[in-house]
């Protein structure tokens, strides 16, 4: 039984359950799921809204198996892989099955345990979606993150150990906004943190209108960086309007060189890339001698050409970026809280029409990120 609870918590929940990886047809909308399990040292969340990622799209099909060689296509990503076990790679592993997913949550704070901050409830707030006690020197080793190896917020409700809770600073954003910060904003800051970024740099962006690269922008302009954005021409007043200093047509000829032509003919000093694949070279070439490159995907393809002499010769630092440092989310909030972030929600659907969203992030027409709504009570 909960310590305290702000409402009276009914017996069952929609959501959304995966029943194992594959295409659409993993995922089944149901009426009649069982609440999440309340611990002493936790908080039941009433989800608001819950952003849609690759991730959720990749645990799904299984896209981390080392078997799977190709990029996160809509083809791939509505039918699956035909990975049977193992379809979190070098991440976990496996999921079990049936979960929830849904790393991005926005959501009340409805009933705590009886070692909870008793402050919290009520509180509307974000989930810092990896899961590891801090204090513990292989965390990493033990991290767990929120819709892979705990049910996350495809769901009218959900449970987080009480330290994962994070309290939003004053915001002019709508619940739509706040739910993209978990994953997408998340991971940015924490690419941006591991690559240390810094005013003065010139940043490249791939794959900037998505919803990890509208933030990666964000943030790298934030910081006092001039940012440069690989995209899709008809998303480049967008990206402008979240502080894209130039974007240039990615799939240009000679990208290369307008990306180096717009940086004042200097080598870029920080690569920030969420595509990989074929222009994984390229991206090399841009860089200056002893600058850095960071990942935290690749959906282009993950097998890339990289000649160990660029690396060595140029002395280039890389950095792959998954589970957050403990510094990226107060980080993250406290860019929010200077009002430096401005997410872009490119569509917003109810929870049961899950395919329909995922769908539509597939074809990657758009520019931020798709949010899920669950009913109300």
């Amino acid at each position: 039984m909960p310590a305290a609870q702000l409402i009276d918590l009914p017996k069952t929940m929609a959501g959304v359950q995966l029943n194992g990886y594959g295409g659409f047809e993993a995922l089944a909308y149901r009426t009649d799921l069982p609440l999440p399990t309340l611990a002493n040292d936790g908080v039941m969340i009433q989800v608001i809204a819950a952003g849609i990622n690759n991730t959720d799209i990749n645990a799904r099909t299984g896209w981390y198996a080392k078997t799977v060689t190709s990029g996160t296509t809509a083809t791939g990503g509505s039918q699956g892989f035909d990975v049977a076990q193992g379809g979190m790679g070098d991440w976990t592993g496996d999921l079990a099955f049936p979960r929830i997913q849904g790393a991005d949550c926005l959501g009340r704070v409805v009933a705590i345990g009886s070692k909870a901050d008793p402050s919290l409830l009520g509180e509307t707030v974000l989930i810092q979606p990896y899961f590891y006690d801090p204090k513990n020197p292989n965390w990493r080793d033990n991290v767990g993150f929120l819709g892979a190896e705990y049910d996350g917020a495809f769901a009218q409700f959900t449970a987080a150990p009480a330290r994962q809770i994070c309290r939003l600073p004053a915001s002019e954003l709508s619940p739509e906004q706040l739910a993209t910060l978990p994953c997408s904003g998340g991971t940015a800051m924490n690419m941006l943190l591991a690559a240390s970024i810094c005013a003065g740099d010139r940043v490249l962006v791939t794959g900037a209108s998505g919803g990890v690269g509208s933030f990666l922008v964000q943030i790298a302009k934030h910081k006092g960086a001039t940012v440069i954005a690989l995209a899709d021409p008809s998303k480049a007043e967008a990206l402008r309007s979240i502080g894209a200093d130039v974007v240039i047509d990615s799939k240009a000829p000679d990208w290369a060189d307008q990306a180096r032509t717009a940086s004042g003919k200097r080598a870029f000093t920080l690569v920030a890339d969420v595509v990989g694949g074929a222009i994984f070279p390229k991206l090399l070439d841009l860089l200056e001698r002893g600058e850095r490159y960071v990942t935290p995907g690749a959906i282009a393809g993950p097998q890339v050409d990289l000649d160990l002499r660029t690396l060595y010769l140029k002395s280039l630092s890389f950095f792959g970026s998954a589970a957050y440092e403990p510094a990226t989310f107060p980080a993250l909030l406290e860019v929010l809280g200077q009002g430096g972030l401005k997410p872009l929600v490119a569509g917003r659907y109810p929870l049961h029409q899950i395919k329909d969203a995922q769908a539509a992030f597939l074809q990657k027409t758009h520019v931020g990120s798709f949010v899920l709504i669950p009913p109300p009570l």
